[in-house]
């Protein structure tokens, strides 16, 4: 996708203004409540006519007030999933799906009804009436629906706010599947951080009417820890659990980690905190950690008295907190090779 906008837009007190060019197809709109989020999502959409200024999303010209060009929401093929569905409470699950697809021309229909039935595992579903959904079931039939419309283009605005946890991490695996399988552009919108590491790889960040600066979403999660007192989260994407004794051992990347827990999923997110992670000069003789990696330091961060080290353990990389005088006594130094202590326990996952 490549997306380039200026527009300006005034609305009572507030005044919104954005001047960006990128190319990507996970990207973030990141912010807090109030910040403007919204506002591009409906500029972009066409649910909302800017002041001046241009939208162009790859060839096609959204909007330009120069030429006069305004294209409705319908002509611009850019779909919306809301933070609430939106569902049409008189059809089936199977009407409202087909409901966009069946307006859409034919030489458009790349994506079929059953390929994305299959991917969301709907189709226990297709004959029951979308007021007897749960909340998590609601919002992947609303997501179907705009993927069956195929567009250029999909803005997901707050999707999993006012979903509890357990909820917000069965459907996030749903999400990247279609957006992975299908090859659509995400345009996700959040004030989470973790949402956005789960579902972007790169961020345009927006504070009090202006995007300020676009980023990769792991640069503004590692600058958040150098801002705050908050400790780093390491996430990672684990395979499918293999029982080790009274533990679970899983695939990541090159390596295998032994997690107390066992996940339900052909993917798992576990959340690994970096100040859990020990680092020691060479393999040590004993130790109660189950999980071992020789890893080589990539890169050293220092704030006050905390010690960001980045790890290139096997082919994933990792991000341990120490302190400087653990610094000092492990004679770190970028290049070098430590070894990871994490204990099975450490981990926690996600969902």
């Amino acid at each position: 996708m490549q997306l380039d906008v200026s527009v300006r837009k005034k609305q009572g007190y507030f005044q919104f203004a954005a001047e960006f060019s990128l190319t990507g197809q996970r990207v973030g709109l990141f912010g807090p409540s109030g910040s403007g989020k919204s506002t591009l999502m409906h500029l972009l959409s066409g649910l909302l006519k800017p002041d001046s200024g241009h939208i162009r999303l790859d060839e096609a010209v959204l909007y330009d007030s120069a030429a006069g060009v305004n294209l409705p929401p319908e002509k611009r093929r850019v779909g919306v999933v809301f933070q609430h569905a939106h569902l049409f409470p008189h059809l089936s699950v199977r009407r409202n799906l087909l409901y966009g697809w069946r307006r859409t021309p034919e030489q458009e229909r790349h994506i079929q009804p059953e390929a994305i039935i299959e991917v969301l595992n709907l189709a226990h579903l297709l004959d029951r009436g979308v007021n007897l959904l749960s909340g998590g079931e609601r919002q992947r039939v609303a997501l179907a629906r705009t993927v069956l419309t195929c567009p250029r283009l999909i803005l997901m605005d707050e999707p999993l706010t006012g979903l509890d946890e357990e909820l917000k991490f069965q459907i996030i695996p749903y999400l990247n599947k279609v957006f992975a399988g299908f090859d659509i552009p995400l345009l996700f919108i959040s004030h989470s951080l973790l949402e956005m590491r789960l579902m972007t790889e790169q961020v345009l960040v927006v504070e009090e009417g202006r995007v300020l600066r676009e980023m990769g979403t792991e640069e503004l999660a590692q600058s958040t820890w150098a801002a705050s007192r908050q400790g780093y989260v390491n996430l990672l994407r684990l395979g499918r659990p293999v029982p080790q004794g009274d533990l679970w051992s899983y695939q990541w990347g090159s390596v295998r980690l032994v997690l107390t827990d066992e996940g339900e999923n052909e993917e798992n997110i576990v959340e690994l905190d970096a100040r859990e992670i020990l680092l020691f000069k060479r393999h040590p003789e004993a130790t109660s950690a189950r999980n071992l990696l020789p890893c080589t330091v990539r890169k050293i961060f220092t704030a006050g008295n905390r010690v960001r080290v980045e790890l290139q353990c096997g082919s994933r990389q990792l991000i341990a907190q120490i302190v400087p005088e653990a610094m000092r006594e492990l004679e770190l130094i970028e290049g070098g090779e430590v070894v990871a202590a994490i204990k099975a326990s450490a981990f926690r996952r996600l969902g």
